[in-house]
């Protein structure tokens, strides 16, 4: 198993509501499968306890902590915790983000609040996640840091919001690996396509009054590979990779997980 004895710390490990798996529980349960220890950290107690009863379900190991990005306490609390049990963090993995359902919108309609609610979550988060995990890993000259982004930071997303925070996320992420390669400890980050999560359809269901199967099928039509979105487990395969010794000598990479997007828009 490639994650044999390792911890791996999961930030946004439960999920919005949905027909679907979304990117954080589906890591978590991959992570587990690969034999790490998972720490599911979500805002949402329950949602975490139920990924973890997941886990459980398979014979891994996991235990849930309830923490909120957007407050930096309740990060160093959940943080703290994990290393008083387990001694150490081998893997953090950012998985928050919000658009829609933060407020998002273009730039002549977003609100001041909604802009910072989105800027607090998806990227003021993973700073702070950062910032309380790296002190370990540079003393235990080890580890690895995974943050998700998005195909949107390269593409005509209209969203204001998400569009610049996501963006801000690669180079946030190009910042961490130049600056901890002498620490031992890797940076990447996974820009996911069109994917078929809760976050991506089943919001866009509530908020835009629209059928799932009609959202399904205008975004699926847009993804070259065969003209279906991607799921959770696409992105929990590439980041079991990055997270393993399989990308030992990789850092500061960008990756899509898009079924091809990205190529067909000439990026």
């Amino acid at each position: 198993m490639r994650l044999q004895g390792r911890v791996a710390l999961v930030v946004g490990a439960g999920q919005s509501p949905g027909e679907t798996m979304g990117n954080g529980r589906a890591t978590s349960l991959l992570f587990a499968r690969e034999g790490a220890m998972v720490i599911a950290v979500d805002r949402d107690a329950v949602s975490a306890e139920e990924t973890v009863a997941m886990i459980h379900g398979e014979g891994g190991q996991a235990m849930a902590v309830e923490a909120d990005v957007k407050v930096e306490e309740s990060l160093k609390v959940a943080v703290d915790k994990c290393l008083r049990q387990h001694g150490g963090i081998d893997i953090l993995h950012n998985n928050v983000g919000i658009s829609l359902a933060g407020g998002d919108a273009e730039i002549t309609e977003i609100t001041v609040e909604a802009f910072d609610h989105c800027v607090a979550v998806n990227l003021r988060g993973m700073v702070l996640a950062c910032k309380h995990v790296l002190p370990s890993m540079r003393e235990r000259g080890k580890g690895v840091i995974t943050n998700i982004s998005s195909l949107a930071a390269w593409s005509a997303y209209p969203l204001v919001a998400y569009k610049t925070t996501k963006s801000a996320v690669i180079a946030l992420t190009e910042q961490l690996a130049i600056q901890n390669a002498k620490f031992g400890i890797r940076a990447n980050v996974i820009l996911p396509g069109l994917m078929d999560t809760p976050m991506a359809v089943d919001t866009r269901v509530r908020v835009l009054g629209k059928s799932r199967e009609e959202i399904a099928a205008d975004r699926g039509a847009k993804v070259p590979l065969g003209r279906k979105m991607g799921t959770g487990w696409d992105v929990a395969h590439a980041a079991l990779f990055l997270a393993s010794d399989d990308a030992g000598f990789i850092t500061g990479a960008a990756l899509p997980v898009d079924g091809g997007t990205s190529v067909s828009l000439g990026i």
